[in-house]
């Protein structure tokens, strides 16, 4: 009879698969990457983070055909458009995803730091690590690894990502990492995908609505958000060791 192996030894011999598995991804379509990571890799261990803003229908459908049952975690800040909210209805409606989750922060810690609900004018730093940073960092605790729908041509700083890396102990998967705007639309026309009601009107990267504006640079999908700030990213996607 063999010796069972702890989640330890599993995600040390994942580290040390983590090139090989790379390799195979750059290579693989999206839905392969996501049905091998939630079955194989990472089994009833992995969700799949949404915003359900301007993009999100098509790692959200992707999932929903390969397994409609993977946990999906929808943060709700309690600073979003209206629009988003209605709109994470109708896509979990309309792709039959079955497990979405609604996370957001602790009251207690808004009423510590946020108090008036202004911080995000002040701080945006920290208005994200409060209603975001720490809330998924709190839901992610059950899981070994979390999708998201990161592409590598929207900002610098996700230029190299590989599509499988380390997260401070746990995994992060991107399987739409080698996807271009017109690989996104393509996707959303050719599935007759539910677009979010904002992009018509010139909002291509959606978050909060205090931080949030039409793109100013139509090449650049994120450059509504923060608009006028080199703040790009909201700290979710930033290792805690800095790195």
């Amino acid at each position: 009879m063999g010796v069972k192996r702890t989640k330890a030894d599993q995600m040390a011999t994942l580290i040390d698969e983590a090139s090989a598995i790379n390799e195979r991804y750059e290579k693989a379509k999206a839905e392969d990457i996501i049905a091998h990571a939630a079955h194989e890799l990472f089994p009833r261990r992995m969700a799949i983070v949404s915003s359900f803003g301007a993009e999100s229908a098509v790692l959200l459908h992707l999932v929903a055909s390969v397994d409609p049952s993977i946990p999906v975690l929808f943060l709700d800040t309690l600073k979003l458009f209206g629009e988003t909210v209605r709109y994470r209805s109708r896509l979990q409606h309309v792709l039959g995803l079955e497990d979405v989750r609604v996370i957001g922060p602790r009251k207690r810690d808004l009423e510590a730091v946020d108090p008036d609900g202004t911080l995000s004018m002040r701080d945006p730093d920290a208005c994200c690590d409060v209603r975001k940073t720490e809330p998924l960092s709190r839901a992610l605790a059950g899981f070994d690894c979390w999708a998201t729908g990161r592409k590598r041509h929207q900002t610098t700083f996700r230029g190299e990502m590989p599509i499988l890396e380390d997260d401070d102990g746990a995994y992060k998967l991107n399987p739409l990492a080698n996807w271009t705007r017109d690989d996104v639309w393509a996707h959303f026309e050719r599935h007759n995908l539910p677009m979010h009601p904002l992009v018509k009107d010139g909002f291509h990267s959606i978050g909060c609505m205090p931080c949030t504006s039409k793109v100013v640079d139509e090449s650049d999908s994120r450059s509504g958000r923060w608009a006028g700030q080199a703040k790009t990213e909201c700290g979710i996607h930033i290792k805690k060791t800095g790195d």
